[in-house]
């Protein structure tokens, strides 16, 4: 069962504090033209150097020993843990995506829950399309976000893996609404506020020498070419060392 909030008094103008649209963005579809030309990276960025292989061999083997002692910790021990992210992350950001790309963006404290913020997308649509039920949902993996799930409902935003910030794509039950081509139905204020999406940085024709610990904003790059050892290697054992090895790359200091 989806999300569908009664319907607001006919001929009542909501304020921007009921509707709880205040403070909010609304970032218009990315073009073409906002995309960066992505230069072709050297063979050599994808040679994993031995510091490399021993960073994804201790993330692993960190992961592997999180999971295998998890079912022992000490109901105390995950609480404090939670309370530590909590104390990380008070306030959680929630970037929601409509069929044509359009996202309206809103920063909620991060001990809500998943109903305040269909109640914020629910206050940001048109008024003919207020009673169209809808989900929140992400993907991939599919996960859906439906209040009316008891499991759901009672966790709040940070015991839901969203916070600090997340991507929430919608889905109507009208199907006519989830096509790409039909423009975000938002309220006609929050369209004319809209502002374009910031423009990732440029790839430099040498923004990367071997070596270096610069990231690489380009997963699509990344994905086109792999490293020699990924070539030789089989199984989910190389793909997951190779997954570990990129994500080190991008974010070095972690």
């Amino acid at each position: 069962m989806s999300h569908s909030p009664s319907p607001p008094v006919p001929g009542a103008v909501p304020s921007s504090s009921e509707t709880g649209t205040s403070q909010c963005k609304v970032f218009k579809p990315p073009t073409s033209a906002m995309s960066p030309h992505l230069g072709e990276l050297p063979d050599s960025f994808f040679t994993p150097t031995a510091e490399d292989l021993k960073a994804a061999q201790a993330t692993l083997s960190a992961r592997t020993q999180a999971l295998t002692h998890a079912p022992l910790q000490l109901r105390a021990t995950r609480e404090a843990a939670e309370k530590a992210k909590r104390d990380r992350w008070p306030n959680t950001t929630i970037r929601v995506r409509f069929s044509d790309r359009t996202q309206l963006e809103k920063t909620f404290p991060s001990t809500e829950n998943i109903k305040s913020v269909y109640t914020f997308v629910h206050s940001s649509l048109r008024d003919d399309v207020k009673p169209v039920d809808f989900i929140l949902y992400q993907s991939p993996p599919k996960r859906e976000f439906r209040v009316s799930d008891p499991k759901i409902r009672g966790m709040t935003l940070a015991e839901l893996q969203l916070s600090p910030s997340s991507i929430l794509l919608v889905r109507f039950e009208n199907e006519s609404l989830n096509r790409s081509n039909v423009p975000a139905p938002l309220l006609p204020t929050l369209m004319a506020q809209a502002i374009d999406l910031p423009t990732p940085p440029a790839f430099g024709e040498n923004a990367r020498t071997p070596g270096s610990t610069t990231p690489s904003n380009s997963k699509a790059t990344l994905d086109k070419k792999a490293p020699k050892w990924l070539k030789l290697g089989r199984g989910e054992c190389t793909t997951s060392y190779y997954a570990t090895w990129v994500h080190n790359r991008q974010s070095p200091g972690k």
